[in-house]
């Protein structure tokens, strides 16, 4: 099996293997951008919907939402965690371009369940300064999507908040379930 990450055999196009990854990347773009066409859209998620999702790599929003460019607004942080930086995102999302209905993905096996706000002490004896944010490492992933839900249907910037739903993304499954807000 051949990941974007694994090195590409020597065809025609392929990414070579020399440089760095973002090298590889911005080498990427030039392919795809000569082939670009202006897909004629703006910036409102034509399903007014935006994601807020794990920034994990195993997870493939669009293909496992079967969404298309142009669907919904993508939010991507570790652990899928629903910060002030989220509400602003989705603040703005609503507010400004349309969208009335989230949806929160969180999934199995992920990282921020080995971690705990040690960390930041850790950061802090590593490079002398505290950081400002907190970790929102969690042990019950169940539980962390209720409490995002519960940061988002409390949001007082947030217009729309009775569209709010949460899952649990199986990464070994592919499949979502969702968790009761009760």
């Amino acid at each position: 099996m051949t990941t974007s990450a694994s090195p590409a055999p020597a065809t025609e196009g392929a990414i070579s293997g020399s440089g760095t990854v973002t090298d590889r990347l911005v080498e990427a773009n030039a392919r795809y951008a000569s082939a670009f066409t202006d897909p004629g859209m703006d910036a409102r998620p034509v399903l007014h919907v935006a994601v807020v999702a794990c920034m994990d790599a195993r997870l493939d929003l669009h293909a496992a939402l079967g969404l298309e460019l142009g669907d919904c607004h993508t939010i991507r942080n570790a652990g899928g965690v629903v910060t002030d930086d989220v509400i602003r995102s989705l603040t703005i999302s609503q507010r400004k371009l349309g969208t009335s209905s989230i949806v929160l993905i969180h999934h199995t096996g992920c990282g921020l369940e080995a971690l705990t706000e040690d960390f930041r002490t850790e950061l802090e004896l590593e490079v002398g300064q505290r950081p400002a944010w907190a970790v929102e490492s969690f042990r019950d992933v169940d539980q962390d999507v209720r409490q995002s839900m519960q940061r988002v249907r409390t949001s007082p910037f947030l217009l729309h908040t009775e569209d709010v739903r949460g899952f649990v993304f199986d990464v070994k499954t592919g499949l979502l379930r969702e968790v009761d807000p009760a």
